[in-house]
């Protein structure tokens, strides 16, 4: 563990962890609000095998956005020396995610999952690449809302997971399902490895206009671009 300064001063713990050589870049995870220590330390452990720092920062569940928001640029801010910094939020800390998207300075791109409130946020486009996975069977984000939300917000590349529930990533909880959370990693790793690292995104099924590098010098889309304005369609 590690101890971080927010810009009020005041401290909160972080865990850390390194990767075996040199790192590709950083990743900040902010988990859901009743993630277990051990929860938080596999997710982070297993960026860190993918060769990335891995920083996951306390947040009080109760703690206020905008204080939050000022503890996760403080974490960013504790690991940017490394190279470009992504944000992965689960739960409350994909709302979070979403939210950094414009509200953190010094970070390459965003990733939510299941971010409770996310689709009501009017906040203009996202100044990063950004990236939100929801279960379609989620009890508390009613996939009609990730629809609409996904017709709203094209500047975001909104994955959805047939039969998931909330907390679909969340191994060992009672929602957890193996498969979409799969499928959403790979997806993560997929976007860090473009905007962190900077390596051409992989051929990906339903992979989304927004998350294909921008490769033409004259500016000009390619077909699949125009195809998909909305982002990519559900599973």
């Amino acid at each position: 563990m590690i101890e971080l300064t927010a810009s009020d001063a005041q401290t909160f713990a972080a865990y850390r962890a390194d990767p075996p050589e040199a790192p590709k870049g950083a990743v900040v995870i902010l988990p859901e609000a009743l993630a277990s220590g051990d929860g938080v330390r596999r997710i982070a452990d297993g960026f860190a095998a993918e060769g990335y720092v891995a920083v996951a920062p306390a947040l009080a569940p109760d703690a206020d956005t905008a204080w939050s928001l000022a503890a996760v640029q403080a974490t960013v801010d504790a690991v940017k020396d490394v190279g470009k910094v992504a944000v992965v939020g689960y739960d409350r800390g994909g709302y979070l995610a979403f939210l950094a998207a414009n509200e953190v300075q010094g970070i390459a791109c965003a990733i939510g999952y299941y971010g409770e409130g996310v689709s009501g946020t009017q906040r203009g486009k996202c100044k990063v690449p950004t990236l939100m996975h929801f279960g379609e069977a989620d009890q508390l984000i009613p996939v009609e809302e990730v629809t609409q939300f996904r017709f709203v917000r094209p500047d975001v590349s909104a994955f959805t997971y047939p039969g998931a529930a909330h907390g679909f990533a969340a191994e060992g909880a009672a929602g957890y399902d193996a498969d979409s959370a799969g499928k959403a990693q790979a997806r993560t790793l997929n976007w860090i490895a473009q905007y962190v690292q900077g390596a051409p995104p992989a051929s990906m099924k339903n992979a989304g206009a927004y998350a294909l590098a921008k490769t033409d010098k004259k500016g000009k889309k390619k077909d699949a671009d125009k195809k998909d304005d909305m982002g990519p369609p559900m599973d």
